[in-house]
């Protein structure tokens, strides 16, 4: 699919989608976005940029120098973003390709940033005067979403954290589960602000002769710097409520071994009454005496009571 968009009077637009795509109406647009475009869409593409287009094993190349480069047809960004699936956050990759005043942007998967922003498009919201601004635009937009996400993490972990500390019966193993998925979260938000500050300082150095993106690139570094100070501490926090749990887990289960060891000692006396009288040897004097079962009855419940009332008496019950 591909959605045009136009750049006027400072304003991104976004056009109708025209009854056939040519390359007559890509050449009236600033920004396409192609969200899993088909063959005959990338071979569009393709005869406009006149260059391939990447590729997901090309998108998804971690080494520098194969997320960020430029080439006879423009400046290429790889960047990570965050989206949903099945109520768990995943990365996705989306290729920018940015020549003159025109901005391409390639993915695979219906992103919440791009959403938003045509949303805000199309209440006359996203101010930019060029592709590389609005480029940078949706790298901002980028990182504000993630500190939304980091901030959402950081409430469900005070109210875990309350939950686990303070409720005696609180559910531990859900406990383990739910910090399992935000430790999973923040690390994939911990990917894109490092991806996004690498990619940030590969546009600084491209971008020199143009000091208005200059300075967004270094607001937006700031930022991405200290949503990765918050991001450590959640981290400390996971690990934290990690090992309080696992110290509750093994509490609990030395009290029921508490429990049952202390049941074993107390029932062992009566037991060992019980054998002895339960044998059937000929000459045992013990046998004929007429107030003898009701003796060892006696005797089997004090040996069991003994133990118990030590144990209450010492606080170990």
């Amino acid at each position: 699919m591909l959605r045009l968009f136009k750049i006027s009077q400072g304003l991104i637009k976004e056009m109708p989608k025209p009854a056939e795509m040519t390359l007559s109406e890509l050449r009236q647009a600033n920004w396409v976005d192609a969200q899993e475009p088909d063959e005959n869409e990338r071979l569009l593409l393709k005869r406009f940029i006149r260059s391939d287009l990447p590729d997901a094993d090309e998108m998804d190349e971690i080494e520098s120098s194969a997320r960020y480069f430029i080439d006879h047809s423009g400046v290429h960004v790889h960047s990570l973003f965050l989206t949903q699936a099945e109520g768990r956050h995943q990365t996705e990759t989306v290729a920018f390709i940015l020549q003159n005043n025109f901005l391409i942007t390639i993915r695979d998967a219906d992103i919440a940033d791009f959403r938003l922003l045509r949303m805000r498009a199309r209440h006359g919201f996203v101010q930019c005067d060029s592709a590389a601004d609005l480029m940078m635009t949706i790298l901002e937009q980028k990182v504000e979403n993630l500190a939304d996400i980091v901030e959402e993490i950081h409430s469900r972990l005070e109210v875990l954290s309350q939950d686990v500390l303070e409720n005696p019966e609180s559910d531990l193993e859900a406990g383990i589960s739910q910090l399992a998925r935000q430790e999973n979260s923040n690390g994939k938000i911990r990917l894109c602000l490092m991806d996004t500050q690498r990619e940030l300082s590969f546009l600084q150095r491209h971008l020199l002769d143009q000091p208005d993106l200059q300075e967004t690139c270094r607001k937006v570094m700031r930022d991405a710097e200290t949503l990765l100070s918050h991001n450590s501490f959640l981290f400390d926090k996971v690990n934290f409520l990690m090992d309080s749990i696992q110290g509750f887990i093994n509490i609990r289960q030395n009290q029921i071994i508490k429990i049952l060891s202390i049941a074993a000692l107390i029932f062992l006396p009566p037991t060992v009454i019980g054998s002895i009288y339960g044998m059937n040897f000929q000459f045992m004097p013990e046998l004929q005496w007429v107030y003898g079962y009701p003796v060892a009855l006696l005797a089997m419940f004090v040996s069991a009571v003994a133990p118990y009332l030590f144990f209450k008496f010492k606080g170990w019950l």
